[in-house]
């Protein structure tokens, strides 16, 4: 079994000064860092009350891209988004259309409009910090999270830095996932991992080889009517509006060595090591040195940043600038989830 690292809640430091922001026609709102130490993440609170998160977001996107860019994320809080339609308006009002989420690699349920659950994982699991979607070629550039309901104890979202993650992954380890990329294998069907029919979001298989043609993905029907994906992707990527180096992949996620030991045993019992569920090898097909896989996993554990939900929480990231993972938790846990602004990982390397 893997050593599972306890996450040091941040805890403000004694009444950081507050800095008014410049006021727009809605008013003025608060923004500070959350911690006194690390600048990610914003913590943007209202000045009066009545604030109208919404109209203030629609008239001041500058405002908030600035910000983002500096910070890496924005917590806004106590601004009391009247539910799941508010957290939708002011996805739309930041950023624009939401956008569907396909190929999946975890389960979600839709609850509202291209709002989604976050991960469908049992509350005893630890999500591991990952971007979303970096296992693609295509991804949201931003991720929005609601809080509309805390959890008992934990179900916190850790976050780290992208840019510091990749500073401080060994040279040798970081140059060689660089030149190499990651494959992703893939195999739906086998009862153990989601189906190719939710992962692709149809039962069509001529919808899903059109899918999988225009972004890259070989596949193979199989005879027992399951499906096996291949799909080399970058492992780190440049930021398309301030070309800081990011550590950008999910190799240390796919990898059958991130399950539990005896899962892992188990499973490599029932399947033959191309036919795992998922998995990942360097993008020339060689596998992947396990240590190097635990050496990035510890580099994620040191510069993760932990806060508990406040319940109307909004957490805005940049999800190529910050990771994201969960914490295990208790009682019911309600966060929402909505991304924007597709990226193409091919016209940046243009």
């Amino acid at each position: 079994m893997q050593e599972r690292t306890t996450i040091p809640t941040i805890k403000r430091a004694a009444r950081v000064a507050q800095k008014t922001v410049e006021p727009a026609a809605s008013g003025p709102i608060y923004a500070t860092p959350l911690d006194s130490v690390r600048p990610l993440p914003l913590l943007a609170q209202p000045a009066e009350p009545g604030f109208d998160l919404i109209s203030w977001a629609r008239d001041n996107r500058d405002w908030i891209n600035t910000h983002l860019l500096q910070h890496g994320g924005i917590l806004f809080r106590s601004f009391r988004l009247g539910g799941l339609d508010e957290f939708q308006h002011l996805v739309e009002a930041v950023s624009g259309d939401l956008l569907e989420y396909r190929y999946r690699s975890t389960p979600r349920t839709e609850v509202n409009g291209k709002i989604y659950t976050s991960t469908e994982y049992p509350a005893s699991e630890e999500i591991p910090l990952h971007n979303e979607n970096s296992y693609s070629r295509t991804w949201p550039l931003k991720i929005f999270f609601y809080c509309e309901k805390n959890a008992v104890e934990g179900g916190m979202t850790p976050i780290a830095d992208s840019h510091a993650v990749y500073e401080r992954i060994p040279a040798p380890i970081r140059d060689r996932f660089a030149a190499k990329g990651v494959m992703y294998v893939r195999n739906y069907g086998e009862g153990a991992d989601l189906s190719w029919q939710e992962v692709f979001q149809t039962g069509d298989r001529s919808s899903v080889e059109d899918f999988c043609r225009q972004a890259g993905i070989t596949l193979e029907w199989k005879a027992n009517g399951g499906l096996r994906t291949r799909q080399v992707c970058q492992a780190v990527a440049g930021h398309p509006r301030t070309g800081r180096m990011l550590w950008f992949n999910q190799a240390h996620l796919f990898h059958v060595s991130s399950l539990p030991q005896a899962l892992r045993e188990a499973m490599l019992e029932v399947f033959e090591p191309e036919d795992l569920p998922r998995n990942t090898y360097y993008g020339d097909g060689s596998p992947i040195e396990v240590a190097d896989l635990d050496v990035i996993r510890e580099v994620y554990r040191t510069q993760q940043i932990c806060f508990p939900w406040q319940e109307g929480d909004v957490l805005l990231l940049d999800n190529m600038a910050v990771a994201h993972g969960r914490t295990p938790y208790k009682g019911e846990r309600k966060i929402r989830v909505g991304m924007t602004e597709l990226v193409d990982g091919a016209a940046l390397r243009q």
